[in-house]
């Protein structure tokens, strides 16, 4: 048996080596050559699992250490066989940490408390969920949308054109999905930046094509928002004259606590264990503390986050060398979770 695993995934080397052969790779060198004789890949977005990659491959289990899947041609590994295994709410708290200390950043600069602001949550899932729960303890009025949720489930749900029109903040929080009735690719597209009001903040950790940059762009060089990106379109070559313009810009790395990794890695550990039947199914990383979750109030929350996710600093590397994108990406040091 043969696992190919990137490179940059943390906690996991030496994990398998006493039941496979394992190959590291970075994730560039990922393509055909390199996969066709493993049986299962460990991968991040970085790696696009299609045919071009798994053609005559004998791959038939992908786990990815992300919550994320649009980097997988899920139709094309339906029909092959191929399982595959996401780490759906790995780094929900380590998100909704760098959301805290957006808003906390944002408050002080300009003058506002949380019972001044409508709150819309686009994306109440796993992340979202959170951010809904700490929203409201922290004084905001929150709306929520949630179309498949809404659907499956009533409830007092919200449209995107609602949640444009009366949030003074917007945080997305969806997969990207580019086609059909829950099409995410650039939901914040023309209608939607037709009915913001005037400095709305729009808060994007999800995937950069769920807003279109250029009219974000566009409306921040206007006065009509506020805009506060931790991903971006064509990562990792981004807008330059948007990076100028956001009020915070990290390079995908809202998620990247120690215990979001943890997580991640732990996650698609015990995938390929259940899958081949290796004795891994309750490994976690020995080197990582697991943090238990805890409520926290907004005043404490404001006196505190700096010490674990300073946005001001974390954005002056990409702002400086946004060439560097990737690498900044790839060498950040992974924040703990304290909430």
């Amino acid at each position: 048996m043969k696992i190919t695993i990137d490179s940059a995934i943390p906690f996991i080397a030496g994990v398998f080596e006493p039941y496979a052969e394992v190959q590291y790779l970075a994730g560039e060198q990922f393509d055909a050559d390199a996969v066709r004789d493993s049986d299962a890949l460990v991968i991040r977005t970085r790696t696009k699992c299609n045919a071009a990659l798994l053609e005559g491959s004998q791959v038939q289990f992908i786990a990815t250490a992300t919550i994320g899947y649009d980097h997988i041609d899920l139709g094309y590994c339906h029909r092959h066989g191929i399982a595959v295994a996401t780490a759906a709410g790995c780094n929900s708290r380590g998100v909704l940490q760098w959301v805290a200390a957006a808003l906390k950043m944002l408050s002080e600069r300009d003058g506002w408390q949380p019972s001044e602001r409508r709150l819309g949550i686009v994306g109440v899932g796993n992340i979202g969920r959170l951010i809904e729960e700490y929203g409201r303890r922290w004084g905001f009025e929150v709306l929520c949308c949630d179309p498949p949720r809404q659907r499956a489930e009533g409830g007092d749900f919200c449209s995107i054109e609602q949640i444009a029109r009366h949030c003074d903040i917007i945080t997305f929080h969806v997969p990207l999905i580019r086609e059909g009735e829950d099409c995410t690719l650039h939901l914040a597209g023309e209608s939607f930046f037709e009915q913001i009001g005037r400095n709305t903040v729009i808060i994007n950790a999800s995937r950069g094509e769920v807003v279109d940059n250029a009219l974000l762009s566009r409306a921040i060089a206007e006065g009509r928002c506020v805009g506060c990106l931790d991903v971006w379109e064509n990562e990792p070559t981004i807008d330059r004259e948007l990076l100028d313009r956001v009020a915070i810009a990290t390079p995908h790395i809202a998620g990247y606590s120690a215990q979001g990794k943890a997580n991640a890695t732990a996650m698609s550990v015990q995938a390929v264990a259940r899958h081949f039947g290796l004795p891994l199914t309750e490994f976690y990383p020995t080197e990582v503390e697991r943090v238990a979750a805890c409520p926290i109030e907004w005043a404490e929350m404001c006196a505190t986050i700096d010490r674990y996710c300073d946005l001001e600093g974390e954005s002056r590397p990409l702002r400086e060398n946004p060439e560097l994108f990737e690498h900044l990406r790839n060498t950040y040091h992974y924040r703990e979770e304290y909430f």
